[in-house]
């Protein structure tokens, strides 16, 4: 009955998933007792057979806040426009949204719900997760945006990088802007000055 259960589990599944599942508490806590299962979090665990290595700092965060999206210096890092490696993952959440408990080392970030999905896409983390994360226009503009808490240097570095690439449109640049009036100024005399 237990392996059967077990069986039926995902890679990264929720205390009440082993529940449903037919699993008892003795069971679940004898799994991670043998190391067959990690927890990574407050009833979350990880399947140490079949799950695939990925960041269990960001499946936390994904299961406890689903539209949980990767902003700022932790995306810019991903999209390889920053050197910097920030001490915390920056996550960006709706503003009026509850800021979940993770054990993972987060700086929730409340962002306007009207353009919280502007230039939002997503980043797989594993077959059935999955979290948010701007694009490296979305993340130059809330650097402009947030200069007075970031610093200047954050976007300045960044729009730079960006500028480098091939293929980039600054006019597209612009085009978002428009939706963040805080950050249009600053990043289109950036821009003259880089251009």
């Amino acid at each position: 009955m237990i392996t059967s259960a077990f069986d039926e589990l995902p890679p990264t599944f929720t205390y009440s998933e082993a529940r449903r599942a037919g699993m008892s508490d003795r069971a679940l806590y004898a799994l991670r007792d043998d190391g067959a299962i990690e927890p990574i979090g407050r009833g979350l665990y990880r399947r140490r057979d079949i799950a695939e290595p990925a960041d269990v700092d960001l499946l936390e965060i994904a299961h406890r806040a689903p539209e949980a999206t990767l902003c700022l210096a932790s995306a810019l890092a991903r999209h390889d426009l920053t050197d910097l490696i920030p001490a915390t993952i920056d996550v960006a959440i709706p503003r009026g949204r509850r800021r979940p408990r993770t054990r993972a080392p987060v700086t929730w970030h409340r962002f306007d719900p009207e353009t919280f999905g502007v230039g939002r896409g997503e980043m797989r983390l594993d077959e059935r997760t999955a979290i948010g994360l701007y694009s490296p226009e979305r993340c130059i503009i809330d650097a402009f945006r947030l200069r007075h808490r970031e610093g200047p240097e954050l976007g300045r570095t960044a729009l730079r990088r960006w500028l480098a690439r091939r293929d980039v449109q600054p006019s597209a640049l612009l085009a978002m802007a428009r939706d963040f009036p805080h950050a249009e100024r600053a990043l289109r005399e950036t821009l003259e000055v880089l251009l």
